[in-house]
């Protein structure tokens, strides 16, 4: 019974909502990317990228939207090198986003290094403060959940509905579509769908890397190596769960995250008696049951993955 009663608490579902923050903006980011044709396997990397290049503009004393900025800046110069090497040069978008991811998440680390030569323990910052909405933070447990957060989970829902907005209300979300679906059609259109994709994946990389950047100045106050910790691989599960459309997916990255809070609380209340490493995995395996569920109904962009050069048909 008390097992059940967790799933009623305010508590639960403030953790599930902060759980999922991340993981909606690189969900978000990587469905940007595939709807335009493009896997992005870099943003692992990019999410790696995003998290130190925000926590590290606000130590140097700039403000925190400036380290949002400056993350999703980072992420779009990836987004730039993965699509210029698998858009206009037509390279394997599997090889070339593990190169990516490696190189994004080499090149934070040595730059920790060489910019904190000295120190033992991460440097702390101050955060973003959760941001309590007055009256509606007082409906029983979704008020707290939903309106009692940092300014970046809100701004996470935000990009949700805007992507949304985006790809079905507005001729650039047409195009972007179109591109993921048949390129060709898009040509004779006369519009660049060179211009469209690698627009797609630099945006879509921005929004990964403020992913990352809200472990860093949401989430915790500091950063340490392997923090993102797969969300990125998750993400593009969730994708797929979504079946590529932004509603969906954000359900799914609720869901997963409430998995994840729910763990970590059975895990106090069985007191040790089951080992932890079966709470550990208790998501994932229900997120892999889920995803074989969902993935035989879903309906992938057709030239998802497939290379497009001008006046091929």
């Amino acid at each position: 019974m008390e097992a059940f009663e967790i799933l009623l608490t305010a508590s639960f579902w403030v953790a599930a909502i902060r759980i999922a923050s991340p993981l909606i903006f690189a969900t978000m980011g990587e469905l940007v990317c595939e709807r335009a044709g493009v896997l992005n396997l870099g943003i692992e990397g990019i999410m790696t990228a995003g998290a130190f290049a925000g926590w590290f503009t606000v130590y140097l004393g700039f403000g925190l939207w400036t380290g949002v900025l400056v993350a999703a800046l980072a992420g779009a110069a990836f987004g730039l090198l993965h699509g210029f090497l698998t858009v206009p040069l037509g390279l394997s978008q599997h090889v070339t986003g593990i190169g990516i991811t490696l190189l994004a998440t080499s090149l934070t680390y040595f730059s920790y290094r060489i910019l904190l030569p000295e120190v033992s323990s991460p440097p702390k910052i101050e955060p973003f403060q959760p941001f309590e909405v007055p009256v509606l933070s007082d409906i029983p447990v979704i008020g707290q959940a939903l309106f009692n957060q940092t300014p970046l989970t809100y701004f996470a829902f935000v990009c949700v509905a805007l992507v949304a907005w985006i790809l079905y209300r507005t001729p650039a979300g047409v195009a972007v579509r179109a591109v993921g679906e048949n390129p060709s059609a898009v040509e004779a259109q006369g519009i660049s769908v060179t211009t469209v994709r690698m627009g797609a994946v630099m945006a879509g990389s921005a929004l990964m890397a403020i992913g990352g950047a809200f472990l860093t100045m949401s989430s915790f106050n500091s950063f340490f190596f392997e923090m993102i910790n797969g969300r990125g691989w998750i993400a593009i599960a969730l994708v797929v769960f979504g079946s590529w459309r932004p509603g969906k997916a954000l359900i799914g990255a609720i869901l997963f995250a409430a998995f994840d809070a729910y763990q970590v609380r059975l895990q106090q209340l069985t007191g040790g008696v089951i080992p932890y490493q079966v709470f550990l995995m208790l998501p994932y395996v229900l997120s892999i049951a889920a995803l074989v569920l969902v993935a035989r109904r879903a309906g992938y962009p057709k030239a998802l993955m497939t290379p497009y050069q001008k006046g091929e048909r």
